[in-house]
């Protein structure tokens, strides 16, 4: 589908005040394209969670795969020289910290969905070992997998090529294999997308699904499909918000909400694991926290010192023109939108029990 101008995309917009306009017809053919991936994946997942495990592991292997092919294509047949790791950046102070920040946003999102496996505690055989097991490994081979990647792209390109690039991977890549560098990146960015996007669909509706489960959202979301006996209406809950959230604006923008939201996240899941230690010192633990409580404080303090930078950061691109929405405070009010649901629920369990 060929895209609109960007002047047409650009002639219906939303604003919210204090936050910035969203676009909701920029880029609308792959948007399309996106939303009939959600449901065909979606539709995998409702028939059968063998057939959408069985696609995860064929899609991680595919990507493992070609990850491993560029990295070592690069090294091999490139032109690029090791000389670029002793060489400095042209920026410092703020200007440099800043753009860390903003660098490891996308790598936040490169790491994105390592604890997925924890939505599915459920359905994992003997989940207090194969849980944290799955964790340490899959942290571990995506870890090496990036590590390796990030020092092909520096090995390939000077850092200021790097800095300018709007395309690292694609730019890398044709140093090694020339012409068809753009072919293979594309084909490498569509199997690592199909797989995060059905890792993602096949996780995140067991959170919900639990929920309703125990009575903390609508009966009807947690109730298993007949025949297939899978989650199946909390899958199309997910399906439609989903949709609904790619044609909100662009898809940089939903990336920088997402791990801005999630971070905000994972921040307050290990205060309260500390939160809850102080309250309730005897309860039995089935899962150990190592190094406690140095290892939660620390991951506290980076992820809010992380959440401050990248706050001041999407402020001041907007303000300065760079941006035209404050993609974290987007974030924070489309998670506020929860929080009447669940003073309803909450409402309605102690009715529940006091009846």
């Amino acid at each position: 589908m060929p895209r609109l101008p960007k002047e047409t995309e650009q002639l219906f917009y939303l604003y919210l005040p204090g936050i910035g306009k969203i676009f909701p017809l920029e880029n609308m053919g792959v948007k399309l394209m996106t939303i009939g991936l959600v449901w065909f994946l979606t539709m995998i997942n409702f028939r059968s969670t063998n057939s959408g495990d069985r696609v995860q592991i064929i899609f991680s292997v595919l990507k493992i795969s070609a990850m491993l092919f560029l990295v070592f294509g690069i090294f091999l047949f490139g032109n690029g020289s090791f000389a670029h790791f002793a060489q400095r950046s042209p920026h410092g102070g703020v200007t440099l910290l800043l753009a860390i920040v903003t660098a490891t946003s996308g790598a936040f999102w490169g790491y994105e969905g390592w604890n997925n496996i924890t939505f599915m505690a459920g359905e994992i055989k003997n989940p207090q070992r194969n849980i944290p097991l799955g964790l340490l490994l899959g942290l571990f081979v995506v870890i090496v997998l990036y590590s390796l990647l990030n020092l092909a792209y520096v090995y390939a390109l000077p850092i200021d090529a790097i800095a300018s690039s709007s395309f690292v991977g694609s730019d890398a890549a044709s140093s090694a294999f020339g012409f068809g560098a753009g072919a293979l990146i594309a084909l490498l960015v569509m199997v690592s997308t199909f797989g995060a996007t059905n890792g993602n669909v096949l996780a995140t509706a067991r959170v919900t699904f639990a929920m309703a489960q125990e009575k903390r959202f609508f009966e009807s979301i947690g109730r298993v499909h007949p025949k297939f006996k899978t989650p199946g209406n909390a899958l199309l809950l997910h399906g439609v918000w989903t949709s609904l959230l790619i044609l909100s604006g662009s898809f940089d923008m939903l990336t920088d909400m997402l791990i801005f939201v999630t971070w905000f996240f994972y921040g307050l899941s290990a205060l309260g694991v500390m939160v809850l230690r102080k309250k309730m010192p005897d309860t039995h633990r089935p899962y150990k926290t190592w190094g406690y409580p140095f290892v939660p404080i620390a991951f506290v303090s980076i992820s809010f010192t992380f959440l401050i930078l990248t706050l001041y950061n999407d402020i001041s691109n907007y303000l300065n023109g760079v941006t035209p929405l404050v993609n974290s405070l987007f974030g924070l009010v489309l998670t506020a939108i929860g929080i009447p649901l669940y003073f309803y629920f909450k409402r309605k369990e102690t009715k529940a029990i006091i009846e």
